[in-house]
């Protein structure tokens, strides 16, 4: 009778000896995604499917945004560089901004907006003291990161021209600019996969059907 009646203490340890092996296994796993390299996932083909469909999204909004602009080669500049800037930022939202790199992508169309207005406002006040004549004559500066970089040894310039390339590394320690950049790498290859085969696609599509058009009727 006496082993029948079940001890509450007895059940509140097992219950918290059972979450706290919950909690480890989760843990577990979480440490072994972590532990994972994060550009192996640029490999595979659901993160390329995942990367194709916001591309197409991000193209689509191109395409509608640059309907009403004429045809001259200015504007055929800005659509490619509208095209990179979305292909690049589509990039960003797949890495989920889980890196510097896609973090500095994603927040560098905010600076850039501030930097235009900095810019407009510097030519206006420029057009205000060529007017009344209270410009300046200003002598001429040295670049003083010019003279460090030539003081600097091969190895570390090379380190912060790679810091350059890379988004967000610019003023990073070489670990974080090599883990940031073999991440950044695979992205673009991936980036380079996924473009590839969308052109090949539109390519083929539109040869299909001019192919597959009447021919034209003589009078």
């Amino acid at each position: 009778m006496a082993s029948m009646i079940t001890n509450p203490v007895t059940n509140a340890n097992s219950d918290r000896s059972i979450r706290r092996k919950k909690k480890k296994k989760s843990a577990a796993a979480m440490s072994n995604e972590n532990h994972q390299p994060s550009h192996a996932k640029w490999k595979s083909e659901a993160q390329q499917q995942i990367y194709s469909s916001k591309l197409i999204q991000a193209l689509s909004q191109v395409s509608l945004n640059n309907n009403n602009t004429g045809s001259s080669s200015a504007s055929a500049l800005r659509r490619g560089r509208a095209v990179r800037e979305a292909a690049d930022r589509a990039l960003a939202v797949a890495a989920k901004g889980r890196t510097r790199w896609s973090r500095a992508i994603l927040t560098s169309r905010v600076k850039l907006k501030f930097r235009k207005q900095k810019r407009c406002r510097g030519s206006a006040a420029a057009t205000v003291a060529a007017v009344t004549g209270g410009s300046r004559s200003r002598k001429p500066r040295f670049s003083v990161s010019k003279l460090r970089a030539k003081s600097l040894p091969t190895v570390q310039r090379k380190v912060e021209v790679l810091g350059r390339l890379v988004p967000g590394c610019r003023k990073q320690p070489l670990p974080v600019i090599l883990e940031e950049a073999t991440d950044y790498i695979a992205a673009l290859e991936m980036q380079v996969r996924t473009m590839s085969a969308l052109a090949d696609l539109l390519s083929g599509s539109g040869a299909a059907s001019s192919s597959s058009a009447p021919p034209p009727t003589s009078q």
